[in-house]
């Protein structure tokens, strides 16, 4: 029934553009944050999915950088750990050099001078050996307290490390290693040094090998880390990221729609007058 007092077809004219234009508003902010979530009404449980694989993404990054740091506190004590060994290569063979019997006790003084300085070197090597100002190798409270490095995405992902451990003995300075007694000024010492040189060697390569081993762990752990996170990242770019093409397709058809909405609410807006020439 045509009437001046209710414009029913311009309150749905101004309905259809209200809509169509929070439509083109909703697209817009979409394309522009890159994230098909704006607000939590868009996808609720999308958005509840796709924050908790974020919160993961976030602390796997922290894990590959703790997992790269773990493996650096270990490089420096299988460095420290291969000087020694050097130290004890050098000993060895003024060990060998006494027994001879080429040298005269004096001659075996003089060793032995070297060799009680390379002993006080591997004491100072497994002192100086230090990550953070904590000494590694020293047998040192702190050198011998279980150290646990978080790798993962959970409580219990842990890689404990512990250079107490590393070997039957704590720490490797030359009393640790049995070498604090040894000399070579004589034919007899240096045959007993010989021999507790060598169970020093034996000790210090247990060591590096298990460091080897915890050092190849660490960087398994990182490879797997970021197999993780390439994977959770596609997951929650697949829950949580705009399709552009096809958003961009909603926007164009709804800002034809505002357009339409427009002139049809121009249209109606003009019946009432139409109307009120019948009264002319």
């Amino acid at each position: 029934m045509p009437t001046v007092t209710t414009n029913t077809a311009a309150n749905s004219a101004l309905r259809f553009l209200n809509f169509n234009s929070m439509m083109s508003a909703s697209s817009v902010s979409k394309l522009a944050s890159g994230s098909r979530i704006v607000k939590a009404s868009d996808d609720a449980a999308g958005l509840a999915i796709g924050t908790r694989l974020l919160a993961d993404t976030t602390v796997l990054r922290q894990s590959a950088v703790n997992a790269s740091q773990g493996a650096s506190v270990l490089q420096v004590g299988d460095g420290g750990l291969a000087r020694i060994a050097d130290v004890l290569q050098r000993m060895k063979a003024l060990a060998a050099q006494s027994l001879s019997g080429v040298p005269s006790n004096t001659e075996r003084g003089f060793i032995d001078a070297e060799f009680q300085q390379l002993k006080a070197e591997i004491t100072a090597m497994a002192t100086t050996t230090r990550f953070n100002g904590n000494s590694l190798l020293d047998g040192s409270p702190g050198a011998a307290t279980p150290i646990e490095y978080f790798v993962g995405s959970e409580v219990g992902d842990v890689i404990t490390v512990n250079f107490g451990t590393l070997s039957p003995i704590a720490g490797y300075t030359a009393a640790d290693l049995g070498l604090a007694a040894q000399s070579a000024n004589t034919v007899t010492a240096a045959g007993n040094a010989m021999s507790a040189v060598d169970a020093a060697i034996d000790l210090v390569s247990e060591a590096r090998a298990t460091l080897g081993g915890l050092v190849s762990r660490f960087e398994f752990r990182g490879q797997q880390i970021a197999t993780s996170l390439e994977n959770i990242d596609a997951a929650k770019s697949s829950v949580m990221d705009v399709d552009l093409a096809e958003e961009q397709s909603k926007l164009v058809s709804s800002q034809v729609l505002v357009q339409a909405s427009v002139s049809a609410l121009s249209q109606a807006n003009e019946l009432p007058q139409a109307l009120l020439r019948l009264l002319q």
